[in-house]
């Protein structure tokens, strides 16, 4: 029985996961030995057990996130307040769990490190940043800090196609078609398109709107981009809530450790971190922490406030180089 490894592909090339290669697989224990010890080198290259971490595989989100759970983290996605957005309905739980049985193989909310699950903490996380970039641009009179959440699945921006032709050759532009922010976890750029399509085999290079189109795509473009390092030697969001990214010398001198607030700075760069503390940033934090707790994990568990924060943290990439 084998499983894919923990990190879905190793090596980005540039800004926003362009990647190398195919997802490679290690071979896992027993099929009756629970949680039996995979190599998830950070190569991936083999499967001999010589990394500074062990993890594994197991069961599905759905062993632990129910569409209750959902339906409390964006109550207000389907109300009154959204029926102008086109999208009113478009999000719904089982395309939510669709889209992330594509990677759950790949370690996305399934995985143990060091017999330790990291899986709902890692749901709750996505989550949080979704609810946070597809949410409503407009006041909800409500307790809850995501009720506007999953309004949005998509951004348009008429002063730019986000067309890249330093790579007319590898993904050209398609005459006509703008690359704006789309999905859960909204991409942009005509490479970013084109690489994720290839992911999920779908052409989105010359068809972006299939993302509008279908929640259940528009999940897993979103956590496509969850899963991916921007650069190569980076970790991606997913490496570093699972606790499975080891900082180096130059990331503890720039204050980044694993944990929720690495996610941020993977994602957004110093459009949100290194700026000390700031609205956006709290407001990422405050639904992360909302989600924790309507999904039964203790906060004390995911680390102290520095863990979950970013406002100290150097930036990965400078603006220049990361997503908005």
């Amino acid at each position: 029985m084998e499983y894919k490894c923990c990190a879905l592909l190793t090596t980005a090339l540039i800004f926003v996961m362009l990647v190398n290669g195919n997802a490679l697989q290690c071979a896992r224990g027993s099929a009756d030995s629970v949680c039996a010890i995979l190599d998830c080198s950070r190569a991936c290259t083999s499967c001999n057990i010589k990394t500074y971490r062990r993890c594994c595989v197991e069961g599905a989100i759905t062993d632990y996130f129910q569409m209750d759970q959902f339906e409390k983290m964006f109550s207000n996605r389907d109300s009154l307040e959204v029926e102008s957005h086109a999208n009113k309905a478009f999000w719904d739980y089982q395309s939510f769990i669709t889209a992330s049985a594509y990677f759950q193989p790949y370690g996305f909310g399934t995985t143990y490190i060091n017999r330790k699950f990291t899986g709902t903490k890692e749901v709750a996380a996505f989550l949080a940043h979704v609810a946070t970039k597809t949410s409503c641009e407009y006041n909800v009179t409500t307790k809850e800090p995501s009720a506007s959440s999953l309004c949005h699945y998509k951004k348009t921006n008429s002063n730019s196609y986000y067309c890249d032709e330093q790579y007319k050759n590898t993904y050209p532009c398609t005459s006509g078609i703008a690359y704006y922010s789309r999905g859960a976890l909204p991409i942009y750029w005509n490479y970013n398109y084109g690489e994720a399509g290839k992911e999920l085999d779908v052409d989105l290079l010359n068809h972006p709107e299939y993302i509008e189109q279908n929640a259940t795509l528009a999940f897993q473009v979103a956590i496509w981009r969850w899963m991916m390092p921007i650069k190569e030697h980076q970790p991606s969001a997913h490496e570093v809530i699972i606790d499975y990214w080891k900082p180096n010398k130059n990331d503890t001198l720039g204050k980044r450790v694993s944990g929720f607030g690495a996610t941020m700075n993977i994602l957004y760069g110093d459009l949100v971190c290194g700026q000390g503390d700031n609205e956006s940033m709290n407001n990422i934090i405050a639904h992360y922490l909302y989600y924790l707790d309507l999904m039964g994990v203790n906060r004390e568990e995911t680390g102290p406030n520095e863990v979950h924060s970013c406002a100290k943290q150097v930036v990965f990439n400078p603006s220049s180089s990361s997503s908005p």
